[in-house]
């Protein structure tokens, strides 16, 4: 930085400090935060203007004495006192570890499917359960191969025993959804032979015996009549039940019915119920946390949520947590609901549900600590993220 000015050699002193002052700079800071480099005196010619004896105008040159100093600043030659430096450069290798799986056990969470039917324009049946959906989650558990799968519940939706009214368009299609989950059940059984499969009963499926009870009470839990000829054991099941209807024995499917009360728990800190509660903007994950002690997944509201709270406890802190992994029906109106509506002839309009498709994996252990880490696995346009890879399914699969 070059300060330049004339300066008068009779005040000295005062003319450096006016020529600091005029350029922003105070004395104390020379030295410290400005050193200076250069002093220069020298003498050059400047235009003065003044009025002649005659009142005009006039310009004359006249020598100036000049002075000019020049400033460096203080850092310009490194800071005085020692500064962070980075540290020594090291040499890491980083091995390849393959992650510890063997201690960890796999389980799949399939939400709401909902099946079910309605009759077309042409009498044809149209489902409300999404066929491409649970054939995209039946790649996953046949890649998976896990040890557990948990159905939360409204696997079948049974609109006509249902106490809401619905239209013509959906009578005589119970048949048919018991025929799809009967085989749907199997193909599940044959993507994961090794697996324990378990069928929480859902407020749909909890129809079927509520209708029976407030219309046909006398054949409430009936069971098929003991046949000489065969083996002297009694049927498990009420023949007028989900799992005698859907063969659930015969695909190794543990059937737990007694909404809202029945629950699975997968271990010490994670249980899987169907749930009971709808909260509107992913509150309902709330409502678990603020009522539940233990990580809870639940279906009901066909909506992916996914919340955490930390709790107080004896010895310090417990984070618990309460996720929805969507659903397996269609958002398109399909599935009666209170937003869905119907043209003259009883079908359903198409209509946009704010609901989410997806399934849901855990690795845990039931032994130990019991830990476990659950994650959400969405639906995009009939493809998932699972494990690193992307599952599709691009074509109607009847």
């Amino acid at each position: 930085m070059a300060l330049v000015n004339d300066i008068d050699f009779a005040v000295g002193e005062g003319a450096v400090r006016d020529l600091l002052d005029r350029s922003g700079i105070s004395p104390s800071e020379v030295g410290r935060l400005h050193r200076v480099k250069d002093v220069r005196l020298y003498q050059g010619l400047a235009k003065v203007a003044s009025i002649d004896e005659e009142g005009n105008a006039v310009e004359e040159l006249q020598v100036k004495d000049m002075a000019s100093v020049v400033l460096h600043p203080a850092w310009e030659d490194g800071p005085e006192w020692p500064v962070i430096q980075p540290g020594p450069a090291v040499k890491v290798s980083i091995p390849k570890i393959k992650p510890n799986t063997d201690t960890w056990k796999h389980g799949l969470i399939l939400p709401d499917m909902q099946v079910g039917y309605y009759h077309g324009p042409d009498g044809e049946l149209v489902s409300t359960h999404d066929e491409r959906a649970i054939d995209l989650a039946l790649q996953i558990i046949k890649k998976d191969n896990p040890s557990l799968i948990v159905l939360v519940g409204d696997n079948l939706d049974l609109p006509e025993f249902g106490r809401y009214r619905v239209s013509q368009a959906y009578s005589a299609t119970t048949q048919a959804a018991l025929n799809y989950t009967t085989e749907l059940m199997w193909r599940i059984r044959q993507a994961a032979p090794n697996a324990t499969i378990k069928w929480l009963a859902g407020n749909h499926e909890e129809r079927l015996p509520n209708y029976i009870m407030d219309n046909a009470g006398a054949a409430f839990g009936l069971k098929q009549g003991k046949h000489p000829a065969l083996p002297a054991t009694e049927s498990k099941y009420p023949v007028l039940s989900v799992p005698h209807l859907c063969h659930l024995d015969e695909s190794d499917v543990e059937y737990l019915p007694g909404y809202p009360a029945n629950e699975y728990w997968i271990n010490e800190r994670l249980k899987i119920i169907h749930g009971k509660f709808v909260k509107s903007r992913g509150s309902t994950s709330h409502k678990y946390l603020d009522t539940e002690r233990v990580s809870v997944v639940y279906g009901h509201i066909h909506r992916i949520e996914d919340n955490h709270r930390t709790l107080d406890k004896w010895g310090g802190s417990s984070t618990i947590r309460a996720a929805s992994p969507g659903c397996l029906a269609k958002c398109d109106g399909a599935v009666p609901s209170t937003k869905g509506g119907l043209d003259l002839y009883g079908r359903p309009l198409t209509v946009v549900e704010d609901w989410q498709q997806g399934i849901a994996s855990v690795l845990y252990k039931d032994d130990g600590d019991h830990q476990f880490h659950y994650n959400n696995h969405p639906f995009i346009d009939y493809t998932v993220e699972f494990r690193g890879k992307i599952y599709e399914q691009e074509e109607p699969v009847r």
